[in-house]
């Protein structure tokens, strides 16, 4: 049985947009420097921090830009089994 989701796609792609624009406040780089350090566009950066969309390619060259992107290797590392069967399935 799956949990309730609580929030949308888009609420958390929002929320994961917000997360990076603080991050890159917190160490004061502008979206204009973010896009020279990261090589995706400013308009892409402006983009994203407003409406969460984004491409994965461009989300991974921002993490590695802002030094995140052990946070985005990781994001699905520890996955917890939902049931017994996933267990014997991932042991095949």
């Amino acid at each position: 049985m799956r949990g309730l989701v609580w929030e949308t796609a888009e609420e958390l792609d929002l929320k994961i947009a917000q997360r990076v624009r603080d991050i890159r406040k917190r160490r004061s780089i502008s979206q204009k420097r973010l896009s020279g350090m990261s090589g995706v566009s400013y308009g892409s950066i402006k983009r994203f921090e407003t409406t969460g969309q984004i491409s994965l390619v461009s989300l991974t060259k921002l993490a590695m830009a802002l030094d995140i992107a052990g946070d985005l290797r990781n994001i699905f590392t520890q996955i917890p089994y939902r049931d017994i069967q996933e267990v014997i399935n991932e042991s095949r």
